[in-house]
């Protein structure tokens, strides 16, 4: 694309190259534009019709989209600008945005743009089932998902997008506490052959019954995070170790009814898991009371 002619707002040495007249395409877009932060961009495009026309440019190709490079609040306007003719992303965070971002300002970027892959919502609590909707229906190569603190999360919203998204590898709903087991049940029976990390933290209605659904239908996972499930016990991790030969980390403090016996065989396996051996604590508690760091051996 050649750049739009525009007064120089002054005599220009015989010879002189200017920003703007190197080639865009070539040279600016992904050898200079790629590296200046979101925040700046903001500001450049405020320094003539060309630089804004560039900018425009570089936005209308952006692949990844973080809102967090704005700033830590983003007023509406600017994310609609930032946005407007973005139609190839394949990577979106708004998690910036939770105070106000809307169905009606998320589901026409969703419409715009069928590649993403990964979408993060987490804390957008003004959205509803239909921006999901939009998101499940829109974009079926979505793998990585998070909807973390997104109370407006419920069963039916959980169902249509394990019914619409047949990439989903990641999903973070941590402290979306509308879902319960049977949500997570048909999860894992629609989805869970493909998912590789899953986040149901902070949620008091998830149990073994999901846990266990979990394990048998998931071959594939890596990481589950289950702190504060207060109704997972030990029964849900025994089937975990038995079923799921790839985890690599589990999460379960403040899950008070998982005893040691059942994480004794993961640990065996080298997983990664958030509480240590009652022994360890106890060693550690001792070196705390009297104070005898250097006779306690903690590899005990």
């Amino acid at each position: 694309m050649e750049p739009p002619m525009e007064p120089s707002g002054g005599e220009q040495e015989p010879g002189a190259v200017r920003l703007l007249d190197l080639p865009w395409e070539d040279v600016l877009l992904p050898h200079v534009l790629s590296r200046v932060p979101l925040r700046q961009l903001l500001r450049l495009q405020r320094v003539s019709r060309a630089f804004r026309a560039l900018v425009q440019l570089h936005l209308a190709g952006l692949r990844r989209f973080d809102a967090a490079q704005v700033g830590p609040q983003i007023p509406r306007a600017a994310l609609a600008w930032l946005l407007r003719d973005a139609e190839g992303l394949q990577e979106l965070a708004l998690a910036p945005c939770h105070e106000w971002l809307s169905d009606e300002d998320l589901v026409p970027v969703l419409a715009r743009n069928p590649q993403l892959r990964s979408v993060a919502l987490a804390g957008c609590g003004q959205l509803s089932r239909r921006a999901l909707g939009a998101l499940a229906e829109g974009c079926p190569r979505l793998q990585r998902l998070s909807l973390a603190h997104c109370d407006w999360v419920d069963g039916l919203a959980l169902r249509g997008l394990a019914d619409r998204c047949p990439a989903l590898e990641e999903l973070d709903l941590t402290a979306c506490r509308q879902l319960k087991d049977e949500a997570i049940v048909y999860l894992a029976q629609r989805r869970g052959a493909g998912l590789r990390s899953l986040s149901l933290a902070v949620n008091a209605n998830v149990g073994d019954a999901a846990v266990q659904e979990l394990a048998r239908n998931c071959p594939e996972l890596e990481h589950l995070d289950l702190t504060g499930c207060l109704r997972v016990g030990s029964d849900g991790v025994r089937t975990l170790a038995e079923y799921c030969p790839a985890l690599r980390s589990l999460r379960v403090r403040h899950c008070h009814h998982v005893a040691e016996p059942s994480l004794s065989r993961l640990r065996k396996r080298g997983v990664d898991i958030d509480v240590e051996p009652p022994l360890h604590q106890a060693l550690v508690l001792l070196q705390d009371m009297v104070g005898f760091a250097p006779f306690v051996n903690l590899q005990v």
